[in-house]
């Protein structure tokens, strides 16, 4: 029993803080959602859709950085297995230093070409069917949200670095310390307190991209002050090995287009459901807040096992890749399965905090009831799909993940959205049907080539622990 607790201590140990910072980050939009309930069911709509866009361009961002936690486990594996003990050679010292240099140059680039395309698709927003109203709404914050991309995207390399080096814990109490900051912010640019003139949902904007950049300050002077990990810490981006940022730009494009293109399928969906009016999309809106929520548990647990099973395999050993697969499942079904009923016996509770007293409520209340069923199915699927990427992963493959999201999406998912929403005319809850029929085919594939690769050695690709030839 001792050994069977210590076996799932191993993957928690990572995946618990990882879990929470994931938390505590969309912990920032879920207050600024809860916080757009007190200027009306319009501005849920509009900020929400903002919300929507900024986390789909700030997940496709994100994944261009994500394999370098990878790579620098990697590394600390190989120096340990050296030194014979738990402790980092020189070589190990360099390599780690040199993936942190060019994934912070990655980092500016790819948060940029964020920024300026989270822009345009505000102004593309009219040509997709948008309320004239939602969509004047909507500008103001996203051109507030789109700077915040800079400052978010180097936490996020400074985090894989902490995260490769297992001493994550850290940047959770940073985090956890933001989303007070960012509520206090929010109120006051809403109310316009001390004197400073109301912005609405602007304000609420503006506090999300300083918090950004709040969190980033101060993350890097507590790495800064670690003992392990500020003799490690190298920000000169511009002296970045040119080999090494390809590598990092080779692994991580894959994953972006496999988070890009899951968070396509949801903004896809989110404007369809904006063709059914205010009332549908800000009922839409909350239950995807809700469901984004959980799903960051299920990142935590990815991105935990993942960083496991790299280490281990650079250190010789895959005979445990089978069996950190079998624990996180475990972990991620058991988590679902407990929000699940907490969605089914108090739905009114878990919905409330996102409206104010509204005449509107009523009917958005009772629109995202319906949804939540939906979003209990999704979170089976979309959950599961993404475990199983963070193990692929792992072992090194980052390609399967986008072959099978991109099969899976937008060959099945999108088609079973249209013929649900439109063809049989169940509006909204049709959307949120074809959604789960495209995440339950995706996971379906993507489990498929993870035994696969398990049998066959995963022939398709270099282990992410091997060094290239």
């Amino acid at each position: 029993m001792i050994r069977y607790w210590h076996n799932y201590r191993a993957i928690l140990a990572l995946a618990a803080p990882l879990a929470g910072i994931q938390l505590a980050q969309v912990a920032l939009t879920t207050v600024d959602l809860a916080m757009m309930g007190l200027l009306g069911v319009t501005c849920v709509a509009a900020g929400g859709l903002a919300l929507l866009l900024y986390n789909q361009l700030r997940t496709m961002c994100v994944g261009m950085v994500t394999g370098v936690g990878n790579l620098i486990a990697a590394a600390a594996g190989r120096g340990e297995k050296r030194t014979g003990e738990d402790r980092l050679d020189e070589q190990a010292h360099t390599e780690i230093r040199g993936y942190l240099r060019a994934a912070l140059l990655v980092a500016t680039l790819t948060a940029a070409a964020g920024a300026v395309a989270l822009v345009a698709l505000g102004y593309a927003l009219p040509w997709l069917g948008q309320d004239d109203t939602v969509v004047d709404l909507a500008r103001p914050i996203i051109w507030a949200l789109a700077p915040g991309l800079v400052p978010m995207l180097w936490l996020n390399v400074l985090r894989q670095f902490a995260v490769g080096m297992r001493r994550a814990g850290s940047l959770l109490r940073v985090t956890l310390w933001s989303i007070g900051v960012n509520a206090l912010l929010n109120a006051l640019f809403i109310f316009g307190w001390f004197g400073i003139p109301k912005l609405g949902l602007a304000g609420i904007g503006l506090a999300t991209t300083l918090v950004q950049c709040w969190t980033f300050g101060t993350y890097l002077a507590g790495l800064r002050r670690d003992a392990v990990l500020g003799d490690l810490l190298s920000l000169r981006a511009w002296q970045a090995d040119r080999a090494t940022v390809r590598r990092i730009v080779g692994m991580g494009t894959p994953i972006s287009l496999t988070y890009g293109a899951e968070a396509a399928i949801t903004s896809i969906a989110a404007v369809l459901i904006g063709g059914f009016g205010p009332v549908a999309l800000a009922a839409s809106n909350i239950v995807n807040q809700l469901a984004y929520i959980v799903y960051q548990v299920n990142i935590g647990l990815s991105q935990g096992s993942s960083i496991l099973v790299s280490r281990t395999v650079a250190q010789g050993d895959r005979t445990e890749v089978a069996a950190v697969a079998r624990r996180t499942v475990t972990l991620g079904a058991g988590f679902m399965t407990a929000v699940g009923l907490v969605y089914i016996l108090v739905p009114d509770l878990v919905l409330r905090p996102f409206l104010g007293s509204h005449h509107d409520d009523a009917a958005v209340i009772g629109a995202a009831g319906t949804l939540l069923w939906f979003a209990i199915v999704q979170q089976y699927c979309k959950g599961s799909q993404n475990l199983c990427i963070g193990l692929l992963r792992g072992i090194g493959n980052t390609k399967a993940g986008m072959q099978s999201t991109l099969i899976g999406y937008f060959t099945i998912g999108v088609p079973a959205m249209g013929l649900f929403a439109f063809a049989l005319g169940w509006d909204a809850p049709g959307v949120w049907l074809g959604l789960c029929v495209g995440f339950g085919a995706t996971a379906a594939l993507v489990w498929r080539r993870f035994l696969r690769g398990l049998r066959d050695g995963d022939r398709d690709g270099r282990l992410v622990g091997q060094r290239p030839g």
